[in-house]
């Protein structure tokens, strides 16, 4: 009957025809080991190339803050710092309370702004509304993600390559080449989606920590005493009697725990419980010996290191050529990982309404997760490249990581005590005890790094700087848009009456008309009735809302409304890890009585032409960046897989 609502029962298939969450509970041991191995080919790749560069940054002379190698105590404090780090960063803050943040099973820095924003009160009647600031770091805190993303691939296989010295002085012509050749054909290959070659990711990672466990076994077999540095008081007595330049050297000692934000962001993919079997059982063991191992060895060689000298591949003696080419695969594989969370990082940035429509090409019919965004893609290959061509070296290249590291530490810290206070009902000091440990050493390690801005620290800033630009212009320029659309959208029963009244002529066939709001008429059909004088039998007034969670299904999915007069209202959740599918939602209507053919279905949307002239408090050159990003956006039809042939676009003119 007219004005009646009807809407999903619980445990109902989802409308949108997307999956549901990546990863369930694993049932078995034997899917939790493929699961745990899985974590290791992707979550883990990041942090475990980590020794080609970390241990070599610390004690290189060309380092601009470099520890003593000739002093036993400072080999001690540094290692200490490393092992400490590993242990507050990785396993007290990431994996012990970071990942108990996951907003239905998600997480990274978006789906941790989504937890929040669930929190927060509504702007009050009238208010314009405003980006809260959790949001606003989350989004500053997804540009520094895509300025890792540039530097990663860049940074891991040029230091992989750089193994290439120790074997011959006279190939370090070869490292640069070599390395773009390498970041050439792993961004071509992306087109072909990793599910042919990411079952083998886990295997490779797993020979890779292995290998980096038995290197380091041997070398402290010959000098045991470096074990020493495993107590606390060794990076204590560092801090304290180095001064500035102890201070300074922890912007080198971070990079031991680069990709720690990977556990949280690539939670989605496997679960809490495989990833952390994952570290406790490979991977910190793994790293932990390595450490140590190249601790031992600089103990050893003492005060003959060198520039060139890198102690994880002195510690591969004569299986130094395979170590080279396993550290190349594992750098791939780490650089494959920040590509693909790159990928994933945008669909969710665009679902959520902070980033323009863009081509998303889905590579596997089975994993809704496995997509290819061509436009990324090739932003990230000219971008790590031409970081290649720039700093020519991984010591170079990393002056510029340490900032995009520590500040996306400091803003996830200070998102999680948002969610403890809000999400998780605990009291200010509670919370205060959990958050003001974890500011500390994130600011420790943030303001150790600062002073390579000028080194290269400042071109993750300036990645983060331009992506925030575009994120927040293009939220404000919707918000700004959608207020002028609804001054001229009439209440539903006004219209109602009005066609009753005046008998338009009534053509076979369904209409819908794509709306952004949940009430009134929309502009296209006000425009369409106004231009063409005629209706279909049935008109369909469809409304897609994407909600801050990953996923909707249940009875909040799809909603359907009879109007009247042949007109339905139908609004559909989805959420911002799925795709919007509109035939599919149409199909899931039928059992509300709202039945459509798509041969027989004609699908109306709006073209608006923007005019920069209008009165909107957005500053000028915020309109004129908006309009060239709506311009160059997506088409609606291909983003909301609507039928091509089946398409009536038209034309709307607003002043913004």
């Amino acid at each position: 009957m007219p004005g009646s609502t009807r809407s999903e029962t619980s445990g109902s298939h989802n409308p949108t025809g997307v999956q549901g969450p990546h990863t369930q509970r694993p049932r078995t041991r034997k899917e939790l080991g493929w699961l745990s191995l899985g974590a290791l080919g992707v979550v883990y790749g990041d942090i475990g190339t980590s020794p080609l560069y970390a241990m070599k940054e610390c004690f290189s002379p060309a380092s601009h803050h470099h520890a003593n190698a000739a002093d036993p105590t400072e080999v001690f404090g540094v290692l200490s710092l490393m092992v400490w780090s590993l242990l507050l960063v990785v396993v007290v803050k990431y994996l012990a309370f970071v990942l108990r943040a996951d907003n239905k099973g998600e997480g990274g820095t978006l789906a941790l702004a989504a937890l929040v924003d669930q929190k927060l009160a509504p702007p009050a009647p009238g208010k314009a509304r405003k980006l809260a600031i959790p949001i606003l770091l989350a989004l500053f805190g997804t540009g520094l993600l895509y300025g890792e993303g540039l530097i990663t691939p860049a940074i891991s296989v040029i230091s992989a390559v750089e193994g290439l010295r120790d074997q011959s002085p006279s190939l370090s012509k070869f490292v640069v080449p070599i390395t773009v050749i390498i970041l050439f054909g792993l961004f071509w290959v992306q087109r072909y989606g990793t599910g042919r070659i990411g079952v083998v990711f886990g295997w490779v990672m797993l020979v890779w920590f292995v290998s980096l466990g038995v290197m380091g076994i041997v070398a402290i077999a010959g000098n045991p005493t470096i074990l020493q540095a495993a107590s606390p008081h060794h990076a204590f007595i560092y801090i304290t009697t180095h001064g500035l330049d102890g201070f300074l050297l922890l912007g080198s000692v971070v990079l031991a725990v680069t990709g720690a934000e990977a556990l949280y962001a690539d939670m989605g993919h496997f679960g809490k419980t495989p990833i952390r079997i994952a570290w406790t059982t490979i991977v910190f063991p793994g790293l932990l010996l390595n450490y140590f191992g190249q601790g031992a060895f600089i103990l050893e060689i003492g005060k003959n290191i060198t520039k060139a000298t890198n102690p994880f591949y002195a510690l591969a003696g004569p299986m130094l050529i395979p170590m080279i080419v396993l550290a190349t695969m594992a750098a791939i594989i780490a650089s494959q990982a920040l590509i693909s969370g790159a990928f994933s990082l945008t669909n969710q940035a665009v679902q959520l309404g902070y980033f323009p429509r863009i081509t998303v090409i889905h590579t596997s019919s089975k994993h809704e997760g496995q997509i290819y965004i061509p436009e990324i893609n090739w932003m990230l290959m000219i971008g790590s490249v031409s970081l290649v061509f720039a700093f020519g070296s991984s010591t170079k290249l990393a002056a510029a990581y340490g900032i995009a590291v520590t500040g996306l530490f400091l803003i996830t810290g200070y998102l999680i005590f948002r969610v403890a206070r809000r999400n998780w009902g605990w009291s200010l000091g509670k919370a205060l005890l959990l958050y003001i440990p974890f500011v500390v050493i994130d600011l420790a390690f943030f303001s150790s790094n600062v002073i390579k801005i000028a080194a290269g620290g400042w071109f993750p800033l300036v990645v983060a700087a331009l992506v925030f630009g575009v994120m927040t212009t293009w939220w404000r320029g919707r918000y700004e848009l959608s207020k002028m659309m609804e001054l001229g959208t009439i209440p539903d029963e006004l219209f109602l009456a009005d066609i009753a009244e005046t008998q338009l002529p009534r053509v076979p066939g369904t209409a819908v008309f794509m709306s952004s709001g949940s009430d009134g008429i929309p502009n296209v059909m006000l425009h369409h009735v106004k231009h063409n004088k005629v209706l279909h039998k049935q008109v369909v007034l469809l409304s897609v809302m994407t909600e801050n969670v990953p996923f909707t299904v249940g009875p909040s999915a799809l909603a359907v409304r009879e109007l009247g007069q042949g007109f339905y209202r139908v609004l559909a959740r989805v959420g911002f890890m799925q795709q919007p599918n509109v035939p599919r939602i149409l199909h899931r209507c039928e059992k509300y009585g709202l039945s459509t053919v798509v041969s027989d279905t004609t699908f109306y949307l709006g073209r608006q032409s923007l005019l920069t002239t209008g009165k909107s408090k957005l500053a000028r050159w915020r309109k004129q960046l908006f309009s060239f990003l709506a311009h160059n956006s997506r088409s609606p039809t291909s983003f909301f897989n609507l039928p091509p042939n089946r398409v009536v676009e038209l034309g709307l003119q607003i002043e913004l």
